[in-house]
């Protein structure tokens, strides 16, 4: 069975409770993208999903996933994947949205994980402190920080018992190397609860979009012995820089090029050593505290030797 037929059966299992539309539809929708438009088979995907989404009026989170998997919050480094986890509430936060019935804090022995709770949804209340089986539940992404989303087609069971909450917070000190693509003034898809980087004018999940302005930095730190992934999310980056989103907006429209923003950040930081702590997850320290230490050194000799570790 072919790629694009094995995808067209899994979009299909995901769809015939909802629509009518047959596997050979799906297919040639595929195929069409694939080999005539020479779409990437992931992105492919998503598009004739959305389509489908559109299609029979359902949000993705309402979309089962087929069979869901048990992990451990440690575990979760991909988006879009359909898992049961067994977790602790840490905290509760108040809502941002009328779209939301709860949002806070998950932990279990490996780490901890924000969770979203969809009003209609219609789930039981979770309560801080209580600890949950919480099977088919879907796991999202943002500036690296991974996050789970319950629907209409997540099961909660309350269980009797009490679990300790793990401590994934890291801690880095060393030279900050190099500046990954995708860092300084970005674009983030707008629709609500999205928030994915655009590439050339495109979210992978909502199409062409006109996207909101970003700031961010995907940094390399190396400690003499490992190279870490570390990203600084808007607030860590001004706070790192001194320059604002409005100022960075600014320094673009003069230049009429957005790549300035990260030259300037690169050459103010690159070459500084840090010391920086954060959670972790998945390959990614989140810069939350950020000092910076005595000394410089040379970027690119240090960058070369983190390469070939």
């Amino acid at each position: 069975m072919s790629d694009v037929r094995e995808h067209a059966d899994d979009i299909h299992e995901q769809f015939s409770d909802h629509i009518d539309v047959s596997v050979d539809e799906i297919e040639d929708r595929l195929t069409t993208l694939v080999d005539e438009y020479k779409v990437p088979i992931d992105e492919a995907r998503r598009s004739v999903t959305n389509h489908y989404l559109e299609e029979a009026d359902l949000e993705r989170e309402e979309l089962a996933g087929g069979s869901s998997e048990d992990v451990r919050i440690e575990d979760v480094d991909e988006p879009e994947q359909w898992i049961d986890l067994t977790a602790k509430v840490i905290e509760l936060w108040d809502p941002r949205s009328d779209a939301v019935a709860q949002v806070g804090l998950l932990g279990d022995p490996t780490g901890t994980i924000k969770f979203t709770k969809w009003a209609k949804s219609d789930l039981p209340a979770l309560e801080e402190g209580g600890v949950y089986e919480l099977r088919n539940v879907v796991t999202d992404e943002y500036q690296g920080r991974y996050s789970v989303k319950l629907n209409s087609t997540t099961v909660i069971e309350e269980l009797d018992e009490d679990i300790e909450v793990g401590n994934d917070t890291s801690v880095v000190e060393g030279a900050l190397v190099d500046m990954q693509s995708g860092s300084g003034l970005i674009k983030r898809c707008p629709k609500e609860d999205c928030t994915r980087v655009l590439q050339n004018g495109r979210c992978n999940e909502h199409g062409e979009v006109e996207g909101e302005f970003d700031l961010r930095i995907k940094a390399v730190v190396d400690d003499g012995i490992d190279a870490h992934e570390v990203i600084f999310d808007k607030e860590a980056t001004e706070e790192l820089t001194g320059l604002s989103l409005e100022e960075a907006k600014e320094m673009a429209m003069d230049a009429l090029d957005t790549t300035i923003v990260a030259d300037e950040i690169a050459e103010d930081i690159v070459g500084t050593y840090y010391r920086i702590e954060g959670p972790t997850f998945g390959r990614y320290v989140l810069a939350d505290d950020v000092e910076e230490l005595d000394g410089t050194v040379d970027a690119e000799d240090l960058l070369i030797k983190a390469r070939s570790m």
